[in-house]
């Protein structure tokens, strides 16, 4: 069994956890998590892992066990949440790691990649997008917030909290959902449920324009820098598609696998 570390850390003055596991002196790998979920959405990967890596999985800012400040004392914005995970990777001395990246964590971990090419090791994006093309219809009532960023349409929103929402991104196209393991969702929703948690993803929501803003800066990385990049999309996603442009696959080690349902983006 993995020996696994649940830490926290001192981020300029933001206490942050993290789960650690594997020896210090192997290849890093950096494990940033999905909305509505936190790094345990590891808890069954990290043990698997652990024999071969040095594994980091932190909670992002608003998500899990770390602090959560009030909205007038944190910015909850994307490029603020990459802020601090990249200052977690240097106070824990991470020099050169790889980035393993899920939904919310994949332009999180790709604004650290922009800003620091030469300290990437590699990327692996789990329906995690780059390209506009990738975004379904699911995201529809997100968009309609970012054209009109309204009372009206912040509320229209508002459902995607609910904790049947974070039950169906579960069991979305899962074929039995009695091998759904009710601990996931459960978890998550209790988070959802802190005071103030609810409008920190709407705010969230709306900031998700600002990462297909930088979609362009995003691919022109990829061209210049090309990181090997592994890149896994789990079936039935009602919120990311694999579907990418021909011209995107300019990494030199760039594969797509294609998995069962996966949880929450």
């Amino acid at each position: 069994m993995a020996d696994i570390a649940y830490r926290t850390a001192d981020v300029d003055g933001l206490t942050v956890f993290y789960r650690e596991a594997g020896e210090p002196d192997a290849p890093t790998l950096v494990l940033l998590h999905g909305f509505p979920s936190a790094s345990h959405m590891f808890r069954e990967l990290i043990p698997l892992l652990a024999d071969r890596f040095h594994l980091v999985a932190p909670d992002l800012p608003g998500f899990g066990k770390p602090d959560m400040p009030a909205r007038g004392d944190f910015g909850y914005t994307f490029e603020h949440i990459a802020d601090v995970t990249d200052r977690l990777t240097e106070v824990l001395g991470l020099d050169r790691f790889a980035l393993y990246v899920f939904g919310y964590g994949a332009p999180v971990g790709f604004r650290i990649a922009t800003r620091h090419p030469q300290r990437i090791t590699a990327i692996i994006p789990r329906n995690g997008n780059a390209y506009t093309e990738g975004l379904s219809d699911g995201w529809n009532p997100v968009q309609a917030h970012w054209k009109d960023p309204s009372e009206a349409t912040r509320e229209a929103i508002r459902m995607f909290l609910e904790p049947q929402t974070t039950i169906w991104q579960y069991t979305h196209g899962v074929p039995d959902t009695v091998r759904v393991s009710p601990d996931g969702y459960g978890l998550d929703n209790y988070y959802l449920a802190r005071s103030g948690a609810d409008e920190i993803q709407l705010d969230l929501f709306l900031d998700y324009a600002s990462n297909v803003a930088l979609y362009p800066a995003f691919q022109e990385y990829f061209r210049t820098s090309r990181p090997p990049l592994l890149a896994v999309w789990g079936r039935n996603d009602p919120f990311f598609r694999p579907e990418p442009k021909p011209s995107s696959a300019t990494s030199p080690m760039l594969t797509s696998v294609s998995s069962t349902p996966v949880t929450p983006p």
